[in-house]
Formats: C-alpha cells, structure tokens, sequence
C-alpha cells in the first residue's frame, strides 16, 4: 500500500496483539449471522479480521470495500462466545469502527441517515418532539399507505426500515411517569440507582414502571436522577466516539450524588455499554477511574433479582398452564454473558414453563441501529428469529431489550402472526401484584 492510499490512522488502531489471538479455527462462522446470510468469509468475524491485518499491514486500503464489511457486522459478539481462542473481537470492532468514521467517507444518503439516527435517538426530549406528528401520521393512516406502495422502500431503503420500525405511539409516549425516588416496600434492603434509556423512556415506559415497581417489592429504594440522558449505546457501538464519551460522562454525573448500591438497567444493549464505560472513557483523566467504578456497580436488572434474591411473593398469571419462550438479547447473553437469571426469575412465576428456541445464540436482526442501516440482513434475520420462537409452540415470548422486541414484532405482523411479546419484568410485576394476563 503505498502512502497515497488511506489505512488506519494511529489514533487506536486495531491492537495486532488481539488480531495476533485469532488463530482462523473458523469456529465463529456458523454462529455470525450476517455470514449466516451474506455467506462471504469477508463478511465473517475471521475474515474481518484477516483484513484488520492487512490494512494495519498497509497490505491492503481502507477502501469501500473493506468499510462495507466492517459495516456488515452486527456487533452481537456470538463470535466472542463461540471463540475458543478468546479472541476480544469486540474490541478490535470497536477500533475499527471509529476508524471507518474518520478515515473514510460514506455514500451522502447514509451519512444523511447517520446523522438523524444519532441526532435523534439518544435523546428522548428531541424523539417527543416529533411524537405529535408521528401520531398523526400512524392515526390518519399514512403510514399504512406509504408501505403498501413501496415507494419509500425504493427511495431509500433505510428510511423504510426506519418507518417500519416506528412503535406506535401512545399518550403515554409523551409522560414520564416516575417520580426521583420509588420507596423500598417493607424493610429496605438496598437503595439502587435505575437507567430509564431512550428509546424505552419513550416507548416502553410501562417496562420502567414495572421495573421500579419490582425493585420496591422486593426491598429497594429506586433512585431516578433527572438529569440522565443516554447510556451512549447508540453511537458506541457504531464507533462514534466523541458523542458515546459526551454521553457517558452525563450519565456518571447524573448518579455521582445518588450513594446508591447499584444501578439497575432493564434494557440488554444499554447495559453492556454501561459495564463498559471504563474502556469508552479510558483515556480521560478526569472520569478514566469514576467510569471504572461506576461500571462496577452497574447490574442488569434480571442480574440484580437473581443475585439478591426475592422476597416478594409471587402468584400465577394465568388460571391454566403457560408457556412461554425467552429470546436472548444478544448485549445479555453474549455480551454480558447472561443467561440463566432470566430463566430462572420466570420459572419461579407459578404455572410457568420456559421453551428455548432453536439457534438461541443468533441475533435477530436488531442490534441497535442496524436494522435500519442495514436492512436487508436485518430483515432476514429477523424472519428467521421469529419462526424459531413460533416454532416452539409457545403462548407469549419474552424479551429483555426494547430494540429486539420492535424487531420481533415487526417480523410478527410480516408473518402475519399474532403472538403476546412482554419484557420478563412485566411478567414478574404481574406476578407480584396478582394480575393475570388478558
């Protein structure tokens, strides 16, 4: 590669000694959805890698080519679980993602998209800005008829991904709800901190509310700081990272005060990016070690129960027996290596019986922004998700990450299937409160 032709530039980038681990077993393959679906080896955690080197090597540019590979990934780190050799793939695409945004220059209808997803969605006071609008258009029925002609599908693909991913919008969409402070119920066991989110502040409000309500039955003050924003999920693991920083440093204010014991997350994705707040801040003096310590106390909210226990009584949600399927999160199971928490919190409710569905450890599609920057994957993906958890036979799925229930249920009515999908929380706060289902 001669010195007229862009690499990687030498601000971070992907560490040889981690490209140096992969020993090319393949292993990763079959379980990497996007070479599940595209079925190029460049479009696989091995051959990202394998390109990670030349380019460091100056054997080969950084070219389009090799960007739209490295973009191809969803990030859902099964290929971190599957590797026997440990390879920390996760931060060689960290690097290399925040790489392509510096150092190479995409078609302007992406960067246009781009620039409204991260203007838009880590931030839930500009997302209710548009909800009056947003409303009017799903409730005159404009949206259906934008779909039905398809003439937003082929001006832009991922604005139509964008659109068909829109939830519907409610009142509550417009109201936070929760006040600063949830009192523990009966004797206070700890006092935690509680993440609202984004996308889930806005549009699965009724999953916070279950979420605080749980906490206090099961003995926890819930603390709720104003002042959070976003976790800086978003922009994270799409390698922007001065807005990921930005909005890290917000969250680790907002709670600076709290003297809580930990801080609970309900969401998949915005809880990995929390425990991992001391790499994204790891060359900032000022909050290098606050970021540390603050991801120390950060637990997922099904984590935490499992952890600590319940002490609130549960009874049956339904009069007859329910089955019920639980879809991995792919930032809970392989990110956070969660996996038995959310099993065993819901086997406890009387009544339930948990199905797992085949290929458990493939995403569905979602991961965070992709779906709509890369739809057509996403899109397949999705359908395949969707007929593994019908396949089970199941009564309601359950999901613990708001963009992977959005995808769910898209892929739900693309089917034409009608099936309940509720956060596990829900369940349990239906569980504690003696409600049944509808």
């Amino acid at each position: 590669m001669d010195s007229n032709t862009v690499g990687f530039d030498a601000h971070e980038p992907p560490d040889q000694s981690l490209i140096d681990a992969c020993v090319h077993c393949g292993f990763c393959l079959t379980t990497c959805p996007s070479y599940r679906v595209i079925g190029k080896e460049t479009d696989s955690p091995r051959g990202r890698i394998y390109l990670m080197d030349a380019i460091n090597k100056g054997e080969a540019p950084l070219s389009a080519a090799s960007a739209s590979h490295f973009d191809s990934c969803l990030g859902c780190l099964a290929c971190t679980t599957s590797c026997p050799s440990g390879v920390q793939y996760d931060r060689l695409i960290d690097s290399v993602r925040s790489q392509v945004n510096r150092n190479h220059q995409r078609p302007l209808p992406i960067n246009l998209i781009r620039q409204l997803i991260f203007s838009l969605f880590p931030y839930p006071d500009r997302i209710r800005l548009l909800l009056g609008p947003l409303a009017l258009y799903q409730w005159l029925g404009v949206s259906k008829v934008i779909r039905s002609t398809g003439l937003l599908e082929r001006f832009s693909p991922q604005l139509a991904a964008m659109e068909s991913n829109l939830p519907a919008v409610t009142p509550k969409c417009f109201q936070d709800n929760l006040p600063e402070t949830v009192p523990a119920q009966g004797k206070k066991r700890y006092r935690v901190g509680m993440v609202l989110g984004c996308v889930q502040r806005v549009f699965f409000s009724d999953v916070n509310e279950a979420t605080a309500r749980v906490l206090s039955a099961n003995g926890c003050e819930v603390v709720i700081p104003r002042s959070q924003g976003c976790c800086s999920a978003l922009p994270a693991h799409q390698g922007e990272t001065d807005q990921a920083q930005a909005l890290a440093r917000q969250m680790i204010d907002s709670f600076a005060d709290t003297a809580v014991d930990y801080v609970i997350i309900n969401a998949a994705g915005c809880g990995h990016t929390l425990k991992d707040y001391g790499h994204i801040l790891k060359d900032d003096p000022d909050y290098c070690d606050k970021a540390v310590a603050f991801s120390d106390n950060v637990r997922d909210i099904q984590e935490f129960l499992a952890e600590v226990g319940l002490t609130a009584k549960l009874s049956a949600v339904t009069d007859t027996p329910l089955k019920l399927v639980y879809q991995d999160a792919c930032h809970l199971r392989h990110g956070q290596g969660i996996t038995q928490p959310p099993r065993q919190l819901l086997k406890q409710i009387p009544n339930v019986s948990v199905a797992d569905p085949i290929d458990a450890e493939l995403c569905c599609g979602s991961a965070g922004v992709y779906n709509m920057l890369q739809p057509e994957v996403a899109n397949e993906l999705g359908q395949m998700k969707v007929t593994n958890l019908m396949n089970t036979g199941a009564a309601l799925i359950a999901s613990s990450n708001p963009g992977c229930a959005l995808q769910i249920q898209k892929h739900l009515e693309l089917q034409g299937k009608t099936l309940p999908l509720m956060h596990p929380i829900e369940l349990l706060d239906k569980a504690i409160s003696g409600e049944k289902l509808d």
